[in-house]
């Protein structure tokens, strides 16, 4: 293998952008749409800086990584709402994370690099699972599938929306939506779930919001943003926006009317994109990293991703394997919401004053 190198997306010629979709659709582990050049390409776009090490040239290329840099760190493209990460290359070829290390960069950090990576192996801090949902067949091929809990749920979701009907009119879903209006109400519903649990809003950058309008339209077969928006009568409930990649649809950013929590609008989406899966030509819904109550029922398989950090000396790994434990323990601390909540309450004071 000969040594990566570091090259700006937009220098990529087409015959690497080619090699690329080559490389990756004749990988199955690969057919996540975060693998494909389009979404790095709206990435770029959205006005953050997309930097890619290759191996090879031209149709030579053998291996890739799309990432972002700052300074002497590496991080994967979509980075920190990537759900999957990882070297596109052909299946069996060796790839070491530590190859990542060059051209001035020290340290490489990951929070969802998929595995099994035997390679990654010594630089994994922590694993978890990246559940799905199997939906080929459409709701009877779900069903067939779930596990008891997840039949029961989408059993309810079915009595929820003759509840629905009866109190508040038609329910209307709609698989691929192209409200624009939907698209702004469901980035302040997530940006309010965020204040009022004190999380990081990660909608506060402009690009972040750009990127799910690129996205959306973004039409490629590897890559296609798709918003879906379920109707009570006329009020708007809930909304999703994910990204698809021809059988493969990832879900990304849902939300909901809290209004409305009682008849658990995301499980009555879900049912109701099962039930539209043959017609979308939907296989799976990866649902994510995380330990959330409602992909503990819906899931019928998963993957495992993994965070850590590649670094060039034993003292940088120490102090970011420190760095990340105390992180962990502050977020797993009784107390965290509050001073999540005091910070971001902070924060969006001195921006409205204006103070540094």
């Amino acid at each position: 293998m000969t040594p990566l190198r570091l090259v700006g997306f937009t220098d990529l010629s087409d015959a690497e952008l080619d090699t690329w979709r080559a490389l990756r659709a004749a990988n199955p582990l690969l057919d996540s749409p975060y693998f494909d050049p389009a979404f790095a390409a709206a990435v770029q776009a959205s006005g953050v800086e997309v930097t890619v090490a290759l191996d090879g040239r031209g149709s030579e290329l053998t291996r890739l990584v799309a990432c972002h840099r700052e300074g002497a760190t590496l991080r994967p493209v979509g980075w920190p709402g990537a759900d999957f990460q990882g070297p596109v290359l052909a299946a069996g070829t060796p790839f070491d994370p530590h190859e990542l290390l060059v051209d001035g960069v020290r340290t490489f950090e990951f929070d969802h690099w998929l595995l099994p990576s035997p390679a990654a192996a010594p630089w994994v801090e922590t694993r978890a699972a990246s559940p799905f949902v199997e939906v080929a067949g459409g709701l009877d091929g779900y069903l067939s599938r779930a596990s008891k809990s997840g039949r029961d749920n989408i059993g309810q979701a079915r009595r929820r929306t003759a509840r629905a009907e009866r109190e508040h009119g038609s329910v209307t879903f709609r698989a691929q939506s192209s409200d624009l209006e939907a698209l702004a109400w469901l980035v302040d519903r997530k940006r309010a779930q965020y204040a009022a649990t004190g999380a990081r809003d990660y909608f506060a950058p402009e690009h972040r919001r750009t990127l799910l309008s690129l996205l959306l339209d973004t039409k490629e077969p590897g890559c296609e943003g798709i918003m879906s928006t379920l109707h009570f009568g006329d009020t708007l409930v809930a909304a999703h926006v994910g990204i698809r990649s021809r059988s493969v649809l990832h879900w990304w950013f849902p939300a909901y009317d809290p209004e409305f929590a009682s008849f658990a609008p995301g499980w009555i989406m879900l049912r109701e994109l099962a039930q539209a899966a043959p017609e979308l030509g939907l296989e799976r819904i990866d649902l994510g990293r995380g330990d959330d109550e409602y992909k503990r029922r819906a899931r019928t398989g998963e993957v495992e991703v993994a965070a850590g950090a590649v670094t060039g000396t034993a003292v940088r790994r120490v102090r970011h394997r420190a760095r990340r434990a105390a992180v962990t323990a502050a977020k797993n601390s009784p107390v965290a919401p509050l001073l999540r909540r005091a910070v971001h309450s902070q924060r969006r004071r001195r921006a409205e004053t204006g103070q540094p």
